[in-house]
């Protein structure tokens, strides 16, 4: 059958989506989706899969794909990360038979992206994305799609889009903030960004962005126009978020704790699912959340889930009669809702005030706590400051290493190449040298492999030299016997 394009793939491949499950790493596992399919989610998205790991790793394709095929898990789409089209395609090439569309991701704004020079880190480079997106597209027999994060200039963002959409993507997921916008310096993402891409493509167009319940979903498809809402964090915190309901978390945790029994994932995946679903009666019940993050294994975590829903309970038979929500929620902390990301300045005042007064400390933002301020250390940096109170944080005091003269990883202090260990080999191999520093001895090897080859040739020449004396004796007998 040809392959569905644009409106077509939408409409009948994706069954007119409008409510997406994100791609999110180590999140959007195949027991993740079952919940979330469960109560109102229409797509799913894998989570972002490293395209040359999943092309050379067969126990990597294994674990975050095959393995995982399931009729109730579509349709689905199988997000990649890549910067070479060839490995791309090959990698796509793999995974096509297990999805209804590749999606390219050009919207990790995380420093592993930027280290491994791909996700929002690729916006600047069209030439390359274009040939990426023309090559999965004439390739692959499922279509391509991307999500991208926007630039602040909402002329660029659209000329971005419209490049993609030329170059042969289908759909494309329009994240409302830039690759600067994270953690604590996320802020709000722009619908209006979105709304004028929307309008100036011919491909359905998702929104990601500022989606915490199915009201903001309905207002974000009324207010840009898009054909489908995509979400993440609102998701992790309710799984029925686009249901509509706000069910307790026990019952959530429940059914996706029988899920992960008949469809087993790292249990690192389960605890952050409950670090999440749990997340607002953790700050009140410290020392279970302790225990939830060392425990290690599966029964071990449902032990730690019943023993957050006796406390509820029992909190609850105690309520008083017209006795409202603490710090500020719009529920009682057992029951699923959105956590609102404080920004920079709300997170100090949490974690100078209310923090500090009720005993329940706050996230701390990224750049006061590299200052080196014990108070707004993670706990784990308090407890070596503990250990070791002349330890500083203050990233201006770290050591500066040199980098590698090929790739810019820390070189080996000692290597006679100036290199990091990885290029060190290749190049010492390739040369056949020795680096001490490296341990890496190629050179010393060859020479000791002539030498023992010199020797074994050395013990095999006297036998050659005796067993020709010994013919040429007995040819000299024989000719004496045949004169006589």
């Amino acid at each position: 059958m040809p392959k569905l394009r644009g409106e077509a793939f939408w409409r009948e491949t994706l069954r007119s989506a409008h409510y997406v499950v994100a791609p999110m790493v180590d999140q959007s596992e195949l027991a993740w989706r079952l919940l979330s399919r469960r109560h109102g989610a229409q797509l799913c998205y894998t989570p972002m899969l490293h395209a040359q790991v999943f092309l050379r790793d067969a126990n990597y394709r294994r674990e975050n794909l095959y393995d995982e095929a399931c009729p109730e898990d579509r349709p689905l789409i199988v997000q990649f990360c890549a910067n070479d089209p060839e490995v791309f395609v090959q990698a796509a090439l793999l995974a096509q038979d297990y999805c209804d569309a590749i999606d390219l991701n050009l919207g990790c704004p995380q420093m592993i992206a930027k280290r491994g020079h791909y996700g929002a880190f690729l916006q600047e480079e069209w030439d390359l994305l274009q040939r990426m997106i023309l090559l999965a597209n004439e390739k692959l027999s499922v279509p391509i799609t991307c999500k991208i994060r926007v630039f602040p200039d909402i002329g660029k963002t659209v000329k971005y889009a419209q490049m993609l959409e030329k170059a042969g993507c289908q759909l494309l997921t329009v994240h409302g903030r830039t690759k600067e916008q994270k953690g604590p310096l996320a802020g709000v993402a722009s619908w209006e960004h979105i709304q004028a891409v929307r309008k100036a493509v011919n491909i359905p167009v998702f929104a990601n962005g500022n989606i915490q319940c199915l009201s903001d979903v309905e207002e974000c498809i009324r207010k840009t126009g898009v054909h489908g809402v995509m979400s993440a964090e609102g998701n992790l915190h309710n799984p029925a978020l686009f249901e509509g309901r706000n069910p307790l978390v026990w019952e959530m945790a429940e059914e996706y704790l029988e899920i992960v029994r008949k469809y087993p994932c790292p249990l690192s995946y389960v605890r952050a699912h409950l670090f999440k679903l749990w997340h607002h009666t953790l700050q009140v019940y410290q020392q279970l959340r302790e225990e939830l993050a060392k425990v290690k294994t599966l029964e071990g975590i449902v032990d730690v889930n019943r023993e957050l829903k006796l406390r509820c309970q029992e909190e609850i038979a105690n309520q008083k009669e017209g006795e409202k929500p603490k710090e500020g929620l719009p529920f009682f902390h057992w029951i699923c809702q959105p956590y609102i990301r404080p920004g920079p300045k709300e997170r100090c005042r949490e974690n100078g005030d209310s923090g500090t007064e009720k005993g329940v400390r706050g996230k701390r933002a990224l750049e006061e706590e590299e200052d080196g301020n014990s108070e707004l250390l993670s706990k784990n940096k308090q407890k070596k400051k503990l250990r070791n109170p002349n330890k500083s944080f203050d990233p201006s005091l770290k050591p500066k290493y040199a980098k590698c003269d090929q790739c810019g990883n820390p070189k080996g202090t000692k290597c006679v190449f100036n290199m990091c260990r990885g290029c060190c080999k290749k190049r010492a191999f390739k040369e056949v040298a020795d680096c001490p520093g490296h341990g890496l001895l190629f050179k010393t090897k060859y020479e000791k492999s002539l030498s023992w080859q010199h020797s074994q040739r050395g013990i095999q020449t006297p036998e050659i030299s005796q067993r020709g004396d010994a013919e040429v004796g007995e040819t000299a007998v024989l000719n004496e016997a045949g004169d006589s």
